[in-house]
């Protein structure tokens, strides 16, 4: 992974979690784990993560889940780890290693999840040390690009469904600068990838004007 950021410029990140779906897991080999152990493993393999790239000496760790004695660490930084996290333990062990977060369920900056989720990363970077800012909070976006208006950007119990790009543009430039949103992923409302022409308008029409309205504003 190290090695792909490095290629692409630090635009691969390495996305983690502590394993929601434990019967594939363990039809892979994987021993089982209970969700605090599974939380432990978690935050030990960042670290370790961490520790093997970007140089230096070699590593030696002592963990619980992971252990590696002397070994030498790949010469370029590693990529950035974004999680899912979404219970309390693991929303703090993002907020203790992690460089990013994408809230569950689609859920946006509006959401109850989102008010009730970020402060506990918050607040475990705090005790640890970090600055909470640098723990970037990434959107799951599904909704519609549309022609015409429609009659409500949001259903009735506030998710985001869409409109015309201006809408978009304007509702995702107020995330950036009223939430601190510090990224968009689009998919399709019944989820997967969006349709070819979803995707052109997407980074032909809404990502530059968000990237352009966010500049003006800050240099205003």
């Amino acid at each position: 992974m190290s090695t792909l950021s490095a290629l692409t410029d630090g635009r691969v990140v390495l996305g983690m979690g502590a394993g929601g779906l434990w019967d594939r897991i363990a039809d892979m080999g994987v021993p089982g784990l209970s969700p605090g152990a599974a939380v432990e493993a978690f935050e030990e393999a960042i670290t370790l993560i961490r520790k093997l790239c970007g140089g230096g000496s070699p590593v030696t760790f002592g963990g619980k889940h992971y252990r590696v004695h002397e070994l030498e660490p790949a010469p370029v930084p590693p990529p950035p780890v974004w999680t899912g996290s979404v219970g309390a333990k693991s929303l703090a062990a993002t907020g203790r290693v992690a460089d990013g977060w994408i809230p569950g369920h689609a859920a946006d900056w509006l959401s109850t999840r989102y008010r009730e989720s970020r402060p506990i990363i918050d607040e475990a970077a705090a005790s640890a040390g970090r600055d909470p800012r640098d723990i970037r909070t990434i959107y799951h976006l599904p909704g519609r690009i549309t022609d015409r208006a429609l009659p409500a950007a949001r259903n009735a119990d506030g998710r985001w469904i869409g409109g015309p790009a201006a809408v978009w543009v304007e509702e995702l430039t107020g995330a950036v600068l009223e939430h601190g949103a510090a990224g968009f992923m689009l998919f399709s409302p019944g989820g997967g990838t969006p349709d070819s022409g979803t995707l052109g308008r997407w980074a032909n029409e809404i990502a530059p004007a968000v990237r352009a309205a966010v500049a003006q504003e800050t240099r205003t």
